[in-house]
């Protein structure tokens, strides 16, 4: 129980990586704010850990502040953060990703870590503890063509994790962040492009272990990550990629 009497928030914790997070932290001890921006996906994954459902849009400043109050209110305080909220666009030559769509990707990918910061860090500044992980992606060190503004989105969160954790760590909150490799996930048809099983033969390829990743390996290594375990640990990009980024 490497988590109990612990609380935590993760974003995009209807689905995916998200899920398989929320399901460990749960099985640690943490009770879980499970927030999406599918109410009926938190609401089912919320009721499988015991947990608190919330919908949220992490892009918009009032939806992440009503989500840090109520998280609050319900909880009584946060000791864990995980930014894991994340979308991509689809595979096409930068020039012709369409300005919404690269807006929308900056918008769900990095200002939501700048908004959740912005509601949440007082309040662990105010109780001198905390841990903050945020869900960058393989993306980000070693980025493939077609991708370019998700690319750029996941290095972003990398740097940012870095700079948080040297900001953060003298008021005792600790940053880091996972690169998973693809996994299955409702993303993996728009990294593919198309998901059929000749594209995915060949993405696995390039994965020495030979397989995509999982909600569990993301989650296990979250779960460290944010527990008491890794207190001396702040400001890594882990990956969690089956050795693709070697």
């Amino acid at each position: 129980m490497r988590l109990n009497s612990c609380t935590a928030i993760v974003t995009g914790g209807g689905s995916g990586f998200g899920a398989g997070i929320a399901r460990k932290f749960a099985s640690e001890g943490a009770r879980v704010m499970v927030a999406d921006i599918d109410r009926a996906a938190a609401e089912r994954v919320a009721g499988e850990v015991g947990g608190i459902a919330h919908e949220v849009d992490v892009s918009q400043s009032a939806s992440v502040n009503e989500m840090a109050a109520v998280a609050l209110r319900e909880l009584g305080h946060v000791d864990i953060l995980v930014n894991n909220a994340g979308i991509t666009h689809s595979p096409m030559p930068m020039e012709d990703v369409p300005e919404s769509e690269f807006d929308r990707v900056f918008a769900v990918n990095a200002k939501s870590v700048y908004l959740t910061a912005k509601h949440l860090v007082p309040h662990m500044k105010s109780r001198a503890r905390g841990a903050i992980l945020n869900i960058a992606s393989t993306a980000g060190l070693s980025p493939r063509p077609y991708l370019n503004w998700y690319n750029a989105t996941k290095g972003w969160m990398i740097t940012a994790t870095k700079t948080m954790a040297v900001e953060l760590a003298p008021a005792g909150i600790r940053v880091n962040a996972l690169c998973p490799v693809a996994g299955e996930t409702p993303l993996l048809p728009s990294f593919l492009g198309e998901d059929t099983p000749k594209r995915r033969a060949s993405f696995i390829a390039t994965i020495p272990i030979g397989r995509f990743s999982t909600p569990e390996d993301i989650a296990n290594a979250a779960c460290y990550l944010c527990s008491d375990e890794a207190g001396m640990v702040t400001g890594v990009a882990l990956e969690i990629d089956g050795g693709r980024c070697v």
